[in-house]
C-alpha cells in the first residue's frame, strides 16, 4: 500500500535575495499529517524566509516545494494552511474589532471575498472560538484582551478556515510566562484532539524540546531534523548559536 503523501515537502531548496546573499541552502525535508514540528535557529538563520516559501509568498531560487502533493506554483487551496504571524499579541489597544468579528475574517480564505456566509461557515467560526477557549469573549474588543487571549483569537481566526496545517511564528512573544504553559497545552490539544498538523518557530529551545514531536534546526542550511531528545544537545546548539551555548530548562533551579 502506498504511504500517504507528505503535507509539505521541500527538495533541495535554496533561496537568495537580489544581492545574492544566500539565506537558505539546499534544504530537504517533509512534514507529514499529524506532525508537531518546532523550528529553531539563530536570528537571520532563515526561519521566517522558510515559512514565506511554504506559504507561497516567495519562491525558492532553486529546488521545489510540494504542498499536499502539488507543486507550490500550482497550489490554489491556500486555506488548507493557516498562518499566525509574529507580534499579533501586540495588537493596538484601539483595535476596533470584536473577537467574533476578527475570527470571522478567517473564514474568508476558504469562502472568498464576495460569497455569503452559510450556516456551515457560521458553525466553523463558532467551533474555532470554542476550541480556542475564547467563545465567552465574542463581543469583547480584541485590544482589551491579554496577550495570551489575543494569541488565541488569532489562532481561532486561522482555524475558522478549517486548515489542515497551522503555522505559528514566535507564538509566545507577548504572552506572559505564567500563561505560556497553558498556551502550549492548548497547542498540544489541537494537535492531539483535532489532528491538526502544527509548525511553530520559536527561540525558546527548551519549549521546543519539551512540547514538539519533531524539531528542525536551521542556520541557513539544515543542521538537524528529528526527535528533540536525540538532537537538542550542546554539540547541535554550538552549530546553531556558536560556542558556549547550553540548553537550560525553564525548571532549572540553579
Amino acid at each position: 500500500m502506498k504511504s500517504e503523501e507528505p503535507y509539505i515537502e521541500l527538495n533541495n531548496v535554496s533561496f537568495s535575495y537580489e544581492n545574492d546573499t544566500p539565506v537558505l541552502e539546499d534544504l530537504s525535508f517533509a512534514v507529514n499529517k499529524g506532525e508537531y514540528l518546532g523550528i529553531i535557529g539563530p536570528n537571520g538563520g532563515g526561519k521566517t524566509t522558510l515559512i514565506k516559501i511554504i506559504l507561497g509568498l516567495i519562491h525558492p531560487t532553486e529546488g521545489t516545494v510540494q504542498l499536499f502533493g502539488k507543486d507550490s506554483h500550482d497550489f490554489k487551496d491556500k486555506y488548507r494552511i493557516g498562518y499566525v504571524p509574529q507580534r499579533v499579541t501586540q495588537t493596538d489597544k484601539e483595535f476596533p474589532a470584536t473577537v467574533y468579528e476578527a475570527v470571522r475574517t478567517g473564514r474568508i480564505a476558504r469562502l472568498g471575498f464576495f460569497e455569503r456566509f452559510t450556516k456551515k461557515d457560521i458553525d466553523a467560526i463558532e467551533h474555532a472560538m470554542e476550541i480556542s477557549g475564547i467563545a465567552r469573549y465574542r463581543d469583547t474588543l480584541v485590544g482589551n484582551l491579554s496577550g495570551g487571549e489575543r494569541q488565541r483569537v488569532f489562532i481561532a481566526r486561522a482555524l475558522a478556515g478549517e486548515p489542515e496545517v497551522l503555522i505559528l511564528d514566535e507564538p509566545t512573544v507577548g504572552v506572559d510566562i505564567g500563561a505560556q504553559k497553558t498556551f502550549y497545552d492548548f497547542l498540544a490539544s489541537l494537535n492531539r484532539d483535532q489532528n491538526l498538523t502544527i509548525i511553530f518557530i520559536s527561540h525558546d529551545v527548551d519549549a521546543v524540546s519539551q512540547e514538539t514531536k519533531t524539531v528542525l534546526c536551521l542556520n541557513h542550511n539544515l543542521v538537524c531534523h528529528g526527535l528533540p531528545h536525540d538532537l537538542l544537545n550542546e554539540h547541535i546548539l554550538e552549530r546553531l548559536y556558536g560556542k558556549h551555548s547550553k540548553l537550560l530548562s525553564h525548571d532549572n533551579k540553579e
